[in-house]
C-alpha cells in the first residue's frame, strides 16, 4: 500500500462528511425551519459530531449557504447549447424550477434576512451565493459575447440584474411562484432586438405658440382719440 491510498481514503471521508452535513442541513431546515435548525441537529442528523461542523463552517447560516449554493452549481445548467437564446433560456428555466424546489424558498429567504441583522454574513452570502449565480450566468453571457450573438443590448451587468431582481422581488415580496410565463416574458425582453437611438429633438415650430390674438378690437390709442373742440370765448347770440 502505498502512502498516497490512505491519503485518499482520508480524503474520500472528508468529502463524504461534508456532504453529509450540507444534506442534513437542507434537510433539517425544510422539517424545522430556519429558527430550529441548530449545529447540533446538522451534525446528529449527518452522524459526526459539532466540531467537525464547526472546523468548516462558523455558524449554521454558513451550512446552510453553502448547501444552496452546491443545490444551484447542480441543479442549473451553463453547458453549451450552440446560440444565446437556448443557453439562456435553460438557464431561466432551470433557476426557476430551483425556485420551486420544496424548501428551496424559505432557506433563501431565511439567509437573506440573518445577512441584514449580520454584516460578516452578508459578505459572506454576497460572496458565496448572490455573486456565485451571476457568475454561473455570466460564463453564459461571455460565451454569446465570443460567439457573437449577445445582443447589444441591455448592457451584460443590466441582464444579471434583470433576472435576479425578478427571482428576489419574486421570493422576498409576493407569493407569485417563478414559472415558464416568466421565462418567455425574460427572453422576449433580453433578446430583443436593440432599441432604436434616441433622435435628438429639433422642433420645426416654437413648442409655446403665442396664443392666438382676440377678435375684439385693440383698445384705442392716444392717437386714435379725436381732440374736443374748444368753447368759443365771444358772446353768444341770444
Amino acid at each position: 500500500m502505498t502512502t498516497e491510498e490512505p491519503a485518499r481514503r482520508g480524503r474520500k471521508r472528508s468529502q463524504d462528511t461534508r456532504l453529509a452535513i450540507l444534506t442534513a442541513a437542507y434537510e433539517l431546515v425544510s422539517q424545522v425551519g430556519y429558527q430550529a435548525l441548530t449545529i447540533e441537529g446538522i451534525a446528529a442528523r449527518a452522524g459526526c459530531g459539532k466540531q467537525t461542523v464547526y472546523r468548516w463552517w462558523p455558524h449554521k447560516a454558513d451550512v446552510l449557504l453553502e448547501a444552496l449554493a452546491v443545490k444551484a452549481d447542480l441543479r442549473v445548467s451553463t453547458a453549451d447549447r450552440d446560440s444565446y437564446p437556448a443557453d439562456l433560456r435553460e438557464f431561466l428555466s432551470d433557476s426557476f424550477a430551483l425556485a420551486r424546489f420544496p424548501g428551496v424558498v424559505p432557506a433563501l429567504t431565511a439567509l437573506m434576512a440573518e445577512a441584514q441583522v449580520d454584516t460578516g454574513f452578508r459578505t459572506r452570502f454576497r460572496d458565496g451565493f448572490l455573486n456565485r449565480r451571476r457568475a454561473a450566468l455570466a460564463v453564459i453571457l461571455d460565451r454569446a459575447r465570443q460567439r457573437g450573438d449577445l445582443p447589444a443590448h441591455p448592457p451584460e451587468e443590466t441582464v444579471a440584474d434583470l433576472v435576479f431582481g425578478l427571482v428576489w422581488y419574486r421570493l422576498l415580496a409576493t407569493d407569485r411562484p417563478l414559472g415558464p410565463t416568466d421565462v418567455d416574458h425574460l427572453m422576449a425582453l433580453l433578446t430583443a432586438a436593440p432599441p432604436p437611438a434616441t433622435a435628438s429633438r429639433t422642433p420645426t415650430e416654437n413648442p409655446c405658440p403665442t396664443p392666438a390674438s382676440s377678435s375684439s378690437p385693440a383698445p384705442p390709442t392716444d392717437s386714435d382719440v379725436p381732440s374736443p373742440t374748444p368753447s368759443p370765448t365771444g358772446p353768444q347770440p341770444g
